[in-house]
């Protein structure tokens, strides 16, 4: 309180950067997402939603949790990037409040009416994609425009998701084009930072062999991610869409074997990184099997390789790493954070498995969705000091 007295136009400190609010708030959305779901899916809870149990629980997860990490992520990456002063104060809070008012249409749409909570929804990837497009271009950093269009076309993929919920009753080709969109921002910014932070790391410690510079074969491998994945959104069950997948993972696995991730181990907040990108090849190879052998391993549990797992986990590691960043600790991983990572790769494992254990298939999707949403309780718990006061006050 007094600091804020001798500073009046200094922003609260939970408001001077995107992912205080957004991190925090996002990590309540990814738990929501699925412990609200498990009992809809039951039939002992229903929402006032206009979408299906399904879609409620898709869209809460992507352009409800996803989103607000997104949006805490790049929030606070382009002030890095461009040098300008972080996005902080009336303005985050603005995109804070549009946010929340998404989240309350979609779960009332049905009350409220499909369009006036699509339009309420959208308020908030439109700012969001205009506030971070700002300050890009004044800043003239270019380069990262591509990361702007990512995020705008998950916005418009939300738009798509109410659209087509709304015309054929489920949103199948929005749910692929979000899952694949969100794939494609991880890959990109997952082989920046990934290789980036072990170089560092490793540097640090005076290793030798160091992950091998961005190449041909990082480009090439994402052209061809965004090709298989393109080619999911529109014909799921082609045969070409399996061999490219099986093509895809290929290229990912090298990809990632050049990052010198088993030098990490030591170091739990870096070697999550690389664990959270294997389950991309390991994705792709399960989809590509899926594809060919829907009775060897069903679509929905392969999907959860990336959604469970590529999704989960990678967000929980960036979180954490940022989390500490920027808020005055060491990045070093204690017992909260490996509890964190355990629980989220429980929570996929058990979603997976719960696909080939017909018998138990309930009992083993609650333990996952429990172990799943505990890993983002956790941290919002945990976490909650360090995004909400600054370091050294109790």
């Amino acid at each position: 309180m007094e600091d804020m007295m001798n500073h009046p136009h200094q922003p609260p400190y939970w408001l001077s950067i995107g992912l205080r609010p957004f991190f925090f708030l996002g990590a309540l959305a990814m738990a929501a997402s699925v412990l609200v779901w498990i009992p809809i899916l039951m039939g002992a809870v229903e929402l006032p939603t206009a979408f299906t149990p399904r879609d409620w629980h898709v869209h809460t997860l992507f352009f409800g949790g996803v989103a607000a990490i997104i949006a805490g992520f790049a929030l606070t990456a382009v002030s890095n990037w461009t040098g300008r002063p972080p996005v902080a104060g009336r303005l985050l809070l603005a995109l804070v409040l549009l946010w929340g008012a998404g989240r309350m249409a979609v779960s009332t749409s049905a009350i409220i009416g499909p369009l006036t909570a699509a339009i309420i929804d959208m308020t908030f990837p439109v700012m969001l994609v205009t506030v971070f497009a700002r300050e890009v271009i004044v800043s003239r950093n270019y380069r990262n425009l591509r990361i702007v269009a990512l995020v705008g076309a998950f916005g418009l993929a939300n738009l798509c998701f109410h659209l087509e919920s709304f015309l054929t009753g489920t949103a199948d080709h929005a749910m692929r084009a979000a899952v694949s969109i969100v794939l494609l921002m991880i890959m990109l910014v997952g082989g920046r930072i990934i290789p980036a932070f072990t170089r560092n790391w490793l540097k640090m410690r005076g290793a030798v062999r160091l992950p091998a510079e961005f190449s041909r074969l990082d480009g090439a491998t994402m052209l061809i991610a965004a090709v298989s994945l393109a080619c999911w959104i529109v014909v799921p069950a082609a045969t070409a869409t399996g061999w490219l997948f099986a093509l895809t993972g290929l290229a990912a696995a090298l990809r990632l074997s050049r990052w010198r991730g088993l030098q990490t181990t030591q170091e739990p907040l870096l070697f999550v990184l690389h664990v959270a990108y294997a389950t991309i090849p390991a994705g792709f190879a399960l989809m590509s099997l899926a594809v060919f052998d829907s009775a060897l391993i069903d679509p929905v549990s392969a999907v959860h390789v990336w959604t469970a797992g590529t999704v989960g986990l990678m967000t929980l590691a960036v979180m954490t790493r940022a989390s500490r960043g920027h808020s005055g600790r060491t990045l070093v991983a204690g017992p909260l954070e490996v509890t964190i990572y355990a629980l989220a790769i429980v929570g996929a494992g058990c979603r997976l498995a719960a696909g080939f254990a017909s018998g138990h298939y309930m009992a083993i999707l609650e333990m996952a969705a429990l172990a799943w949403a505990l890993a983002f309780l956790v941290f919002a718990l945990g976490y909650f000091p360090k995004l909400f006061r600054p370091a050294g006050v109790p």
